[in-house]
């Protein structure tokens, strides 16, 4: 993996964003990109939001009308991806995090803000790169497995199992 360029924009009010997210989340996104043996530069958007506008996101582009955690809208296809012609860069696509939920769930399994945004950056980047765990339990062991491993990497543990998470959460 070469570059990777990351765009962070702070969309809502509600949520302080902690000192060194912004390096976190560059952190989670490197390393999923150099776990996966991403060839090339890249580029990535991650916006944070409030409950009122990932419930707008989720609603348009998923049907589902409520509030969540996290939003992948990956621009790439079967590992084809658009190319900033300026840069070169693979634009890979965009995250969106409810910062509002992030917190909510911290508190919920006991663990940092931090924790959860680095935990639903990987998750995200990993959507961005074609996984999906809806697909089928395979897929979402294989995407599991994979979260753990890049977060173990990074430094930042897992202080509850994926497997005792509610499920309204999802």
């Amino acid at each position: 993996m070469d570059k990777i360029k990351v765009l962070i924009s702070n969309n809502q009010d509600k949520i302080k964003v902690p000192v060194g997210i912004r390096l976190l989340i560059r952190r989670c996104c490197h390393a999923v990109l150099s776990y996966e043996k991403f060839e090339g530069d890249a580029e990535v958007s991650v916006s944070f939001v409030d409950n009122n506008g990932i419930h707008e996101l989720n609603l348009e582009y998923r049907n589902v009308d409520r509030p969540t955690d996290v939003l992948s809208f990956p621009l790439g296809d079967d590992g084809v991806y658009d190319v900033n012609q300026e840069t070169g860069a693979y634009l890979l696509g965009d995250i969106v995090i409810s910062l509002e939920t992030a917190l909510k769930q911290a508190e919920i399994y006991g663990h940092s803000l931090e924790r959860e945004i680095g935990f639903l950056t990987v998750h995200s980047m990993l959507h961005l790169l074609g996984y999906d765990h809806e697909t089928s339990k395979l897929d979402e062991r294989i995407m599991r497995e994979k979260e753990e491993a890049i977060l173990s990497q990074l430094g930042v543990s897992r202080d509850i199992s994926y497997n005792n998470a509610p499920d309204e959460l999802d």
